[in-house]
């Protein structure tokens, strides 16, 4: 089952950076189908963001393009992520992507883990 986000508020969006280190990693993994996007429950804060390339694309994952990429959420963390901007910084002594979630609540002071609460679905309050 597919879930489609709302008109006014799009499931995943892409900083140009963003979309300039995807490309390169997708260049790293040729035979890859997919960069698939999920939580796990992890730190003090309770979740903690997942990225890996997958070779399969279950049928009940959801699949967003960006550009000619193929990016996966999985069922489970769907409603966690919907409205999510990804970017990608690249600073003098760090790198790495960052994650910009309106679900996000709360984060542990060390940066590892999140608390997400469920996005608001077609007939709920979005504010």
């Amino acid at each position: 089952m597919n879930m489609t986000s709302s008109p006014s508020r799009a499931l995943l969006s892409f900083s140009d950076a963003a979309k300039a280190h995807l490309k390169t990693l997708f260049q790293t993994a040729p035979t890859a189908q997919a960069l698939k996007i999920g939580l796990k429950n992890a730190g003090c804060a309770g979740m903690s963001y997942t990225m890996d390339f997958v070779d399969n694309i279950a049928p009940q994952d959801e699949v967003v393009l960006c550009d000619d990429m193929k990016i996966v959420i999985e069922m489970k963390s769907l409603l966690f992520l919907i409205g999510m901007h990804l970017d990608y910084k690249q600073e003098k002594l760090r790198s790495g992507f960052v994650f910009v979630n309106p679900n996000q609540t709360d984060a542990c002071g060390c940066g590892e883990s999140v608390k997400l609460v469920p996005a608001a679905v077609s007939g709920e309050s979005d504010s």
